[in-house]
């Protein structure tokens, strides 16, 4: 039993796992890269980069693989444009952009012949993305990590975001095993995009705090705060998330703009920066749902290995 290869637009990787974009500098290029080169996406995180930056780390990908790999930029950042160009002009292979909807992505990403992959969050997002011109979609549902679209679970929006478009879907939230990815595949998903249980893995740009975190947690360390995105964001239980819950985060003494609207509740990157620095009590730390089935911090070789003999066993075991 194989798992099948995903084909959206003009690329094709060998196994239909995305390795999600998990800013600010959790997906690097040694991530991506690793993903790459086990036979999935790698994807690489431009949120948060300057675009000389995110040019640099699509260099480095690409000197070490010949796989398939993206990017994923927020449109709520407010050097969206230059960050997509750049990666554009990079050569990069896909697109992929949540956190907001943008028209003109389309036109950038058509006129590159480069895929161009929205996250969506309802159908009728599914369905605008579709007349746009997206190449696929990837349906992220409220147990995803991160910043969340929806309050449905994905296993519950897929069959309507299957129903709402011809396109590739692509199942994103509480996806950590193999037999997660063949329960979703099963019920028509394409592929799968998995973030947290790539985070925990010797290639990730995650401080060993970090990981170390994420292999402790339980489900029950998951809280839901508002991000000043505009939307709410899944992460982890620490000091700074029972501030905001408490109401008694210190108002932001700087701000950098590095939003195009900000609710000003604290500054996310500042957060974001932290985490990635090891500070994991006064940092962000965003999770998806399932961190309580992450026990260890294999390399992405032996997580992928991992996840295709899981697959292979589900299947064996459905009878397929």
């Amino acid at each position: 039993m194989e798992l099948p290869s995903l084909t959206i637009g003009r690329v094709t990787s060998r196994l239909p796992i995305i390795q999600g974009g998990m800013a600010v500098r959790i997906s690097l290029a040694p991530l991506a890269a690793a993903v790459a080169q086990a036979g999935g996406i790698g994807i690489i995180a431009g949120s948060g980069l300057t675009p000389e930056e995110l040019a640099a780390e699509i260099r480095a990908a690409r000197a070490v693989t010949d796989g398939v790999v993206g990017v994923n930029i927020m449109v709520a950042v407010r050097n969206f444009a230059e960050l997509v160009k750049t990666a554009l002009a990079e050569g990069i292979d896909l697109v992929i952009s949540g956190a907001g909807f943008s028209r003109d992505v389309f036109e950038w990403t058509r006129e590159a012949g480069v895929p161009m992959v929205p996250i969506v969050g309802s159908p009728r997002v599914a369905e605008l993305s579709q007349k746009f011109g997206a190449a696929a979609v990837v349906v992220e549902g409220s147990d995803a990590g991160g910043h969340l679209g929806t309050d449905e679970p994905v296993r519950q929006l897929l069959p309507k975001i299957l129903e709402s478009v011809d396109l590739p879907v692509i199942a994103a939230g509480n996806i950590v095993d193999g037999a997660d990815i063949f329960e979703l595949m099963s019920a028509g998903a394409a592929g799968v995009q998995i973030g947290g249980r790539f985070a925990a893995t010797v290639e990730s740009s995650a401080p060993d705090a970090f990981k170390r975190m994420y292999v402790e947690a339980t489900d029950a360390d998951m809280v839901i705060v508002r991000s000043p995105v505009g939307l709410p964001g899944r992460a982890l239980r620490n000091p700074l998330t029972q501030r905001l819950d408490a109401g008694t985060e210190p108002a932001i003494e700087r701000c950098v703009a590095c939003l195009k609207k900000c609710g000003k509740q604290f500054c996310i990157m500042d957060k974001l920066i932290k985490a990635q620095s090891g500070d994991v009590e006064d940092g962000l730390v965003f999770t998806g749902g399932g961190v309580g089935r992450i026990h260890d911090i294999p390399t992405v070789s032996t997580l992928m290995e991992r996840l295709v003999a899981q697959y292979c066993m589900a299947a064996e075991g459905a009878g397929a």
